[in-house]
């Protein structure tokens, strides 16, 4: 059974940043040059990651997501999901990418025990594919989406963050997918975390809210019904249109804060634990998992981020993280 944090909710989800490096520079998450990595040092190894999650497993969490930068770039990593969905108590365990070298990789990753992925695709038009990753090919993507779908990595949900001028216009040509091809898609309010290219007053002017993105989609496509989606729901609220055989689902950070309802941890790549993902507090684990801490001793550092999750963030009154940026922590 997950355990419970001071405000009740059950804690029953791990997501862990793999790597901090990214194949690609998105225009909302990256400056052109990229970010200063993490010294090869400082990034959890395999084995410490396999400790962690042994430790939260023990604590009722059932679900870890594993994430980046891109997990795809990080060699070994077919080996280290083998490792952790060996791992008793862990029944879902799931990918975040941007999908680019996931045709590679699709067939082995789900071998080995990978159950989901999640792929990160901002739009449907190969040049402005090009214009917002900076170094992608909108063709890779979309290879790699159908490799997930033979190698059985479903449901496939894809990821879109919504930034207003760049790419909004394409949210109805992204919903009629949903009835097209059958994708699962998430429209993703743009959040403001860490000191990525967009300063804090164009973030706060960029932000498309879910209303708005749905007020265009059923003007486009016709009514949004509710949908229930049985694995990985996570914050999403899901709507269907009708006769799809895909999804719509809406993450609000910013316009309709889905805080009474987390049940997460985040795991960065260097080994900090963030209760929160809008806040600076961290937990370090690499350390004591480095001088040999048992996996008893990291579930009491597990159990003390757990107790110490805030209610919810601060984004409202203007408190943003700024220690990280979200290559970092993973989303």
């Amino acid at each position: 059974m997950a355990h419970l944090d001071a405000y009740n909710r059950p804690i029953s989800y791990l997501r862990i940043s793999v790597t901090d490096r990214c194949n690609l520079r998105c225009v909302y998450c990256m400056p052109p040059e990229g970010i200063p990595w993490r010294p090869h040092e400082e990034i959890l190894r395999y084995e410490e990651i396999e400790t962690v999650v042994r430790a939260a497993a023990e604590l009722g969490i059932s679900k870890v997501r594993l994430t980046g930068g891109e997990p795809l770039v990080r060699l070994g990593i077919v080996d280290l999901v083998r490792m952790l969905s060996r791992i008793p108590g862990i029944d879902d365990l799931a990918m975040t990418t941007n999908g680019v070298l996931l045709s590679r990789y699709a067939l082995a990753l789900a071998e080995a025990g990978l159950k989901r992925v999640n792929i990160s695709l901002d739009t449907l038009r190969p040049e402005r594919f090009q214009q917002i990753t900076r170094l992608g090919r909108l063709d890779d993507v979309l290879t790699g989406i159908e490799a997930a779908r033979q190698a059985g990595l479903e449901p496939i949900k894809i990821n879109t963050v919504v930034v207003r001028d760049m790419n909004d216009d394409e949210v109805v040509d992204l919903a009629r997918k949903t009835t097209e091809a059958g994708w699962n898609v998430r429209f993703i309010e743009l959040m403001p975390v860490g000191n990525g290219v967009l300063a804090e007053g164009e973030r706060q002017n960029v932000v498309v809210t879910a209303k708005e993105i749905r007020q265009k989609i059923e003007a486009a496509l016709g009514k949004l019904e509710p949908a229930k989606v049985s694995v990985g729901n996570g914050p999403s609220r899901y709507y269907r249109l009708v006769g799809a055989k895909g999804t719509i689902g809406f993450i609000t950070p910013i316009s309709e804060h889905f805080c009474y309802h987390c049940n997460r941890l985040r795991l960065t790549a260097d080994g900090q634990l963030r209760p929160c993902l809008l806040s600076d507090q961290e937990i370090d684990l690499r350390t004591p998992l480095r001088q040999g801490a048992s996996v008893a001793e990291i579930r009491d550092l597990l159990l003390r981020g757990i107790e110490s999750k805030p209610l919810q963030h601060h984004l409202a009154e203007n408190m943003m993280p700024g220690s990280r940026v979200m290559s970092e922590i993973g989303g």
